[in-house]
């Protein structure tokens, strides 16, 4: 019986060490006494990774003691957690299981290891490679977006957009292209302080974390100094060209996501760049664009499902009151009942291009409201014509001819029912292209009137060439005639000007009689304003044209 307990614990650590080596990954049967713990058994698999097999030496038992004593506390049965050893260099990780070795055991268990270097080590590669700019080596957008999350303390972010690099790119090719976007790489990132972090995060476009040790502007000083750094010309392989960038900056927030903050600086940039200075984001602003873009979105889809409508205007002629045309204007009524107005929702419309299809139903509509009206006069018809407005977008864009034309085959009707009214900024922005699509639309019959004369730069060389039929003399100096004797004085010069060249002239912003008495004494054609009527929905319009020629045909008959 003396050497019957030694026997029983050779057999179990024989036991314990077959079992083990049976495991396919490195494992160790380890035992917890008073002063530390020991090994029981472990396999060669374990043996071979280095942890160590002399308890008091082992890097294993030395790094995982207090994970080790704090489970054999716990009333878990088995756990399991990441672990790395080693330096930096030369670190192998692992994922450590723990279990013990039986349910109630409170001081043997089985340690096994999952090396996982390879795997992390691929990972990273992968990561580093979806977050760096293959052509200078910097972050990309989504590696700036880390470097952002991870961002402590008071920090801004910058975005720089080269100018012209489109131009210069086409210009001088790809290669040098790439070139210039290297050097203008280096050039930015000696202009940064060793906690500044730069990165590429579009095509000409670079990204600055910068960090705010005392005063917010430090950022603004930071972009004067890369705005000094970029002005010295750049020599490239044959060439030597300068470069200037646009700058927005976007204050960090501890609230707002790395993306949020990216978009927040390339808003102040789009600023920058109409500018010419630096800016910096304001809530407000970008609140306002976001808005812009609903509103975007809504057009489109009111211009798709014909969800807009025109009212119209009278024009009359100044000696006879005779409604001679009226004006299309347009209006919308978003689902939610809200009416916008044409200042609000034009604007958006060139900006996004929505203005060719806008342009294209309101012509078509005016075109249709027309018919409808000589449907509803019978015999001659209504007698007036309709005015549509010309952006100088949709001029440069469509082909507002074939437009025309195509409303007038679809409705029956004869181009001389039709005023095109453009404005001087499409004149004068391409004044050569314009006048091909005026002619084409004069060949077709229609009347081509210039809006709100006087109010740009007109170039006289240029109007006297181009096939206009009526000046539209601007509000403001009609408003003012009874008071100003300078603003007479304009308007006679404005109304000779259009007699010399053979012009008729429409005179806005006519609101009493006395004023389109004078009006009519200079020689002017036409008047439009409230005076002879407000912009009315179609019935209303189509109500007020019959009651008008209704009672010219009564004075008629009467005398």
């Amino acid at each position: 019986m003396a050497t019957a307990r030694p026997l029983a614990l050779t057999l179990t650590r024989e036991v314990l060490e077959a079992g083990v080596e049976l495991v396919p990954i490195p494992a160790a049967h380890i035992t917890r006494h008073a002063d530390g713990w020991a090994f029981e058994a472990f396999n060669r698999a374990y043996r071979l990774t280095g942890l160590g097999i002399v308890p008091h030496r082992s890097p294993m038992i030395e790094s995982l003691r207090d994970r080790l004593d704090l489970f054999m506390a716990g009333t878990e049965t088995s756990t399991g957690f990441d672990w790395s050893l080693g330096d930096a260099i030369d670190c192998r990780h692992y994922r450590v299981g723990v279990a013990r070795l039986s349910a109630l055991s409170k001081r043997r268990c089985t340690v096994t290891f999952v090396d996982v270097t390879q795997q992390l080590n691929i990972e990273r590669s992968l990561r580093r490679e979806m977050t760096t700019d293959s052509l200078t080596g910097l972050p990309n957008r989504e590696g700036f977006g880390d470097l952002i999350e991870a961002a402590t303390g008071a920090y801004a972010v910058l975005v720089i957009n080269l100018d012209r690099f489109g131009q210069l790119n086409t210009a001088l090719g790809s290669l040098a292209g790439d070139e210039l976007l290297i050097t203008v790489a280096r050039r930015i990132k000696g202009a940064l302080r060793a906690r500044d972090s730069l990165a590429r995060i579009g095509g000409d476009e670079f990204g600055v974390l910068v960090a705010i040790d005392d005063e917010p502007g430090e950022a603004l000083a930071l972009a004067e100094r890369i705005h000094r750094t970029l002005r010295a010309p750049f020599r490239l392989t044959d060439y030597e060209i300068g470069v200037e960038g646009s700058i927005g900056i976007a204050p960090g927030e501890a609230a707002v996501e790395g993306e949020e903050l990216i978009r927040h600086a390339q808003f102040a940039n789009k600023r920058a760049k109409a500018s010419g200075r630096t800016e910096t984001y304001q809530d407000q602003a970008f609140t306002i664009a976001r808005a812009r873009f609903a509103m975007e979105t809504e057009l489109r889809c009111a211009i798709e499902e014909r969800r807009l409508r025109l009212t119209f205007q009278p024009i009359c002629d100044l000696a006879t009151g005779r409604i001679m045309s009226v004006e299309s204007l347009a209006r919308w009524t978003d689902r939610q009942g809200r009416d916008h107005s044409p200042d609000q929702f034009i604007p958006v419309a060139e900006e996004s291009g929505l203005i060719v299809p806008l342009g294209r139903w309101a012509i078509d509509e005016a075109a249709r409201t027309l018919r409808d009206w000589d449907e509803r006069a019978g015999g001659n018809g209504c007698g007036v014509r309709v005015a549509v407005n010309l952006s100088p977008i949709q001029l440069q864009r469509d082909r507002i001819a074939s437009v025309l034309e195509t409303a007038l085959a679809t409705t029956g009707l004869s181009g001389e029912r039709f005023t095109l009214e453009l404005t001087e900024s499409a004149v004068i922005g391409d004044p050569d292209g314009v006048t091909g699509a005026m002619h084409a639309l004069r060949d077709l019959g229609a009347t081509l009137a210039l809006d709100d004369f006087g109010t740009g730069y007109s170039n006289l060389a240029y109007l006297h060439k181009l096939p206009i039929d009526v000046l539209k003399i601007d509000r403001s100096f009609v408003a003012a005639m009874l008071d100003d004797r300078d603003k007479v004085a304009i308007v006679r010069a404005m109304v000779g000007l259009a007699q010399a060249l053979g012009m008729q002239t429409t005179a806005e912003g006519v609101e009493t009689a006395e004023l389109a008495r004078m009006l009519a004494a200079l020689g002017c054609t036409y008047g439009q304003g409230w005076f002879y009527g407000r912009p009315l929905e179609a019935d209303a319009a189509w109500a007020l044209i019959a009651s008008a020629t209704a009672a010219s045909a009564s004075s008629s008959t009467l005398g």
